[in-house]
C-alpha cells in the first residue's frame, strides 16, 4: 500500500472530504505548488525536526522557512536540529524523503503549524510520493492531526 493510499485510508475512516491531485515529479514545495497551480501561501510543507532528542514535525508554507528560534521557543526545546535523512527514512518508511504529508502525528510526531496555514481555508500537501498531492479543508486537517499553531514560518533571505 502506498503511503498516499494510507493517508486516503486514514481521511475516509474518519469521513474526511478531501482530494486526490497528481501532478508531474516535483521536489520543491514550491515547484509542487506552481505544478497544481495552488498558491505558495495554501501549500503546505513538513519539515522533520529533533527537539530535545524527540522528533516534531513543523508546517509551513511553500514560500517560506521554518523560522529555527520561534520554533524552539514555541517548543520550549534547548536543542533543535533537522532530522538527518537516515532517521527520517525509519521514522517515515513509507514516504519518499522530502514529500511528508503533514500529519505527523500519524508517525508518532507533535505537529507545529505556522499560523498562517491555519487562517487558510484549504491546503494542499504532498501526500508522501513527488507526484500526488493532497487538497482538504484547513479545519479538517486540524481535527485529525491536532497541531499546535504559532508564528513558525518566516520568509526566506537571499
Amino acid at each position: 500500500m502506498s503511503v498516499t493510499q494510507q493517508v486516503c485510508d486514514y481521511l475516509e475512516s474518519h469521513h474526511t472530504r478531501y482530494q486526490l491531485l497528481t501532478h508531474p515529479q516535483a521536489f520543491a514545495a514550491e515547484q509542487t505548488a506552481h505544478e497544481l497551480r495552488v498558491p505558495d501561501q495554501q501549500f503546505a510543507k513538513a519539515i522533520v525536526f529533533r527537539a530535545d532528542g524527540r522528533a516534531v514535525m513543523a508546517v509551513v508554507p511553500a514560500s517560506m522557512r521554518v523560522n529555527v528560534h520561534a520554533l524552539r521557543e514555541a517548543l520550549k526545546a534547548k536543542n533543535l536540529e533537522m532530522a538527518p535523512e537516515n532517521e527520517l527514512a525509519k521514522l517515515c518508511s513509507d514516504c519518499e524523503l522530502g514529500a511528508f504529508p503533514p500529519f505527523g502525528n500519524l508517525y508518532g510526531m507533535e505537529v507545529w503549524v505556522d499560523q498562517s496555514l491555519a487562517q487558510s481555508e484549504e491546503i494542499v500537501f504532498n501526500a508522501g510520493s513527488h507526484t500526488q498531492a493532497l487538497q482538504l479543508k484547513y479545519s479538517d486537517f486540524a481535527d485529525l492531526a491536532h497541531p499546535r499553531s504559532a508564528k513558525i514560518a518566516e520568509l526566506p533571505t537571499y
